[in-house]
């Protein structure tokens, strides 16, 4: 790569390979047109941008791009776009190229987040969840004068941190529930399924339908949710696991149950830390370790991190339009964007592995004072939220982003100011592990 390669360009390369790879996917595409005035490359590009600088609305993008960015665009020309059927299933086709092209930059930089798992590595493991954001100034009101939140669901990768984009819930003219979207797109898009990998889905538990996930599981795809406490099911047998196992820790009970001619197991989990109970719900098979399966629903919430760093850093906080198609354009859009900065925060912390980010020193000095706490009372905080996690995405690396794009900064430049704010790793030793482990 030239080292002197600015962040513009390197973001228009990745967008102009991920169109690459797209169009050669297929042998015929519905979408592809050629538009020397504004190329789908370029409505990629500007998109991605609009996602990570801070701009109140679509003009104040436009004006930006055109006096920073020198990308010039006429008003008429990108909102056309922006509403284009036509892109939108371009980006439709472009989105998942670009997700490839990020996951398999995580697997050169040996990114594995849940290598402690062995059991999984069949799986392509995802914690889902809706996202929603203020509806868009022109929303029309329903019939009583109200207007809703407009919301997309996406899925987060368990390995590597990346986003999948869904579906979109809701433009915002009335309320909707997320989990017959999500079902609808798994029954639509899933039949395509291109791997032989499994798939494993965690997600709340107002996701569970046992008869559509028990046929779900027939094609390989399965779930993790936690119980309703209302549940009528029935119970079947208790199923043996190793209580030595460390993965294990907290489990009670690891049980077989049946609703009509649906069967799942279920894990009754005390936490360690702080004695509370948890069910969780699997329709994984009897061979995945119950503490598997606990710490996943646990590891779910770290979408909510992700939901967060788009609210809050990269200011995706409203809708772009009420127009459904522009609505699945900004979904795609916006996961592209949060991927392209979760991976250079990944590559300058691979730089070093004796060097850390800040935020997740505090984060351990936090855990070690849950245990300090926690051992006064006779408890332990549970030795699997020692390993490895995917953490949220510094504020200071988006700033560094941000302010790398203004500039156009070399990508070679930034990394070295990221890597610069590493500190060196501390070495913790925690007791109730089998053998003793360095994070």
């Amino acid at each position: 790569m030239n080292k002197d390669l600015g962040m513009c360009d390197y973001i228009f390369q990745h967008c102009a390979d991920s169109m690459n790879n797209a169009l050669t996917s297929v042998r015929y595409t519905t979408w592809e047109r050629k538009c020397p005035e504004f190329s789908d490359t370029d409505f990629v590009y500007m998109g991605l941008l609009r996602c990570i600088t801070s701009v109140d609305s679509g003009r104040h993008f436009i004006q930006n791009a055109n006096e920073l960015h020198n990308a010039v665009c006429s008003h008429s020309t990108y909102f056309n776009a922006l509403h284009s059927g036509r892109r939108r299933d371009m980006l439709k086709s472009v989105a998942p190229e670009s997700y490839k092209l990020f996951c398999a930059q995580a697997n050169e930089l040996g990114i594995d987040y849940l290598s402690q798992f062995s059991e999984l590595d069949d799986y392509d493991v995802e914690a889902a969840d809706g996202h929603f954001v203020t509806h868009a100034c022109h929303t029309p009101k329903n019939d009583n004068g109200r207007v809703f939140a407009a919301g997309f669901i996406y899925a987060m990768n368990l390995r590597n941190g990346f986003l999948n984009p869904i579906c979109r819930v809701t433009n915002g003219t009335k309320k909707s529930h997320e989990i017959p979207c999500f079902r609808f797109w798994i029954d639509k898009e899933l039949e395509k399924k291109e791997t032989d990998r499994k798939k494993l889905y965690i997600y709340d538990r107002a996701a569970i339908d046992y008869t559509w996930w028990n046929e779900q599981a027939k094609k390989d795809i399965y779930m993790i949710s936690i119980l309703k406490e209302n549940a009528v099911i029935d119970f079947v047998k208790v199923l043996d696991f190793d209580r030595n196992d460390p993965i294990n820790t907290g489990v009670v009970a690891y049980e077989l149950f049946r609703k009509g001619n649906s069967s799942f197991t279920i894990v009754t989990y005390k936490d360690p830390e702080t004695d509370n109970e948890f069910k969780f719900i699997s329709t994984l098979s009897v061979s995945i370790r119950p503490g598997t399966i606990a710490i996943l629903y646990y590891k779910r919430w770290t979408i909510e991190k992700a939901f967060n760093n788009s609210k809050s850093d990269l200011k995706e906080k409203k809708a772009w339009s009420a127009d459904n198609i522009s609505l699945d354009s900004q979904m795609r859009l916006t996961a592209m964007a949060y991927n392209l900065v979760r991976l250079f925060e990944e590559k300058s912390k691979k730089h070093d592995r004796e060097l850390i980010h800040p935020a997740e020193v505090k984060y351990q000095k936090n855990l070690k004072k849950r245990q300090e706490d926690a051992q006064i009372g006779g408890s332990f905080v549970n030795p699997l939220l020692f390993m490895q996690r995917i953490a949220r995405i510094s504020s200071s690396t988006i700033r560094a982003v941000k302010n790398a794009i203004l500039t156009n900064m070399s990508f070679f430049a930034l990394m070295d100011k990221l890597v610069a704010k590493l500190i060196p790793r501390p070495i913790i030793i925690y007791s109730h592990l089998k053998s003793n482990c360095r994070f």
